[in-house]
C-alpha cells in the first residue's frame, strides 16, 4: 500500500492506495498518522476513495488512530469510503464513531 500526504487549508490529507488489511497497509497507515501527529499536524483527513478493501484490522487501526489524534485534541475525518467499506463502518457501529464524509471538499469544509 502506498499512501499519498498532501496538506490542504491547514488539513493534512492522507490518501492510502490498495488494501489495508492485517500485514498489508494496517501499520503503515497508523505509522503515517503518528508521523504525522509528531510533525504537528492535528487536523487529519484519510481519503479513502483509492482503498479498494478494509478488514478488520484496518478498522482496528483506524480506532487507534482515532485515539492518537484524540489525546493529542486533533481531529480526524475520513472521505470518499466505497459501500463496501462504508457497511463494514455501519456494521461495526464505527459511522457513528467517525466523522465521515463522501467527498474530500465536504471533509475539508467540515474542518472549518
Amino acid at each position: 500500500m502506498e499512501i499519498h500526504i498532501d496538506h490542504h487549508q491547514g488539513v493534512c490529507v492522507l490518501r492510502p492506495a490498495g488494501k489495508i488489511t492485517l500485514g498489508d497497509g494496517d501499520q503503515e497507515l497508523g505509522e503515517a498518522v503518528r508521523t504525522q501527529l509528531a510533525q504537528g499536524d492535528r487536523k487529519i483527513l484519510i481519503d479513502f476513495s483509492k482503498v479498494s478493501y478494509l478488514d478488520s484490522s484496518g478498522i482496528g487501526e483506524l480506532v487507534g488512530c482515532f485515539t492518537s489524534i484524540r489525546n493529542r485534541q486533533g481531529e480526524l475525518k475520513l472521505c470518499g469510503m466505497n459501500s463496501r467499506t462504508f457497511d463494514l463502518m455501519k456494521m461495526t457501529s464505527l459511522h457513528s464513531v467517525f466523522d465521515v464524509k463522501e467527498t474530500e471538499a465536504e471533509a475539508l469544509a467540515a474542518f472549518a
